[in-house]
């Protein structure tokens, strides 16, 4: 049995915050994501997606705000546990595709250091890409960052 999910996440950005984005830390960057963890967008999407696939609900309602211990914590702390909460449902990540949407960063220069480490992480192909919208809506006025991910999961 295969199944898809898609995820989205969206976060404004917050002058004085780190940049974190797809595991990745972006130290030239002035402002960072505002969340209850880092703000990770790349990754926030792709556990949407992992999670939806495998019908294990959503970033929400498994890593919940008034839940204290996910405070602060690193995307890359929750791809681990959404793989493991996928794996331990009986599902395996096949690939997953996700894209960034924003005018900055610039991912270009980073995107293999990317893919390698989600890659690595999820133990499945993952691909990103990145997009703007050509100065439309928040992410054109350099509100914040959005990603959208989707995700392919089979049966173990």
């Amino acid at each position: 049995m295969i199944r898809t999910g898609i995820g989205t996440d969206v976060h404004r950005f917050a002058p004085g915050v780190p940049m974190w984005l797809a595991g990745l830390h972006f130290p030239d960057e002035q402002a960072g994501l505002a969340g209850h963890s880092d703000g990770d967008v790349v990754c926030h999407a792709i556990c949407d997606a992992l999670l939806v696939a495998a019908r294990l609900g959503d970033m929400g309602s498994n890593y919940g705000t008034s839940e204290p211990e996910w405070a602060g914590a690193p995307g890359l702390v929750f791809l681990r546990e959404t793989r493991r909460r996928v794996e331990a449902a009986g599902w395996q990540s096949v690939n997953v595709s996700v894209q960034l949407i924003g005018s900055r960063p610039r991912m270009a220069a980073r995107r293999a250091e990317a893919e390698d480490l989600l890659t690595a992480t999820l133990g499945a192909d993952t691909s990103l890409s990145a997009t703007t919208t050509d100065g439309l809506g928040f992410t054109g006025r350099g509100e914040g960052l959005a990603a959208i991910a989707t995700a392919l999961v089979q049966r173990t």
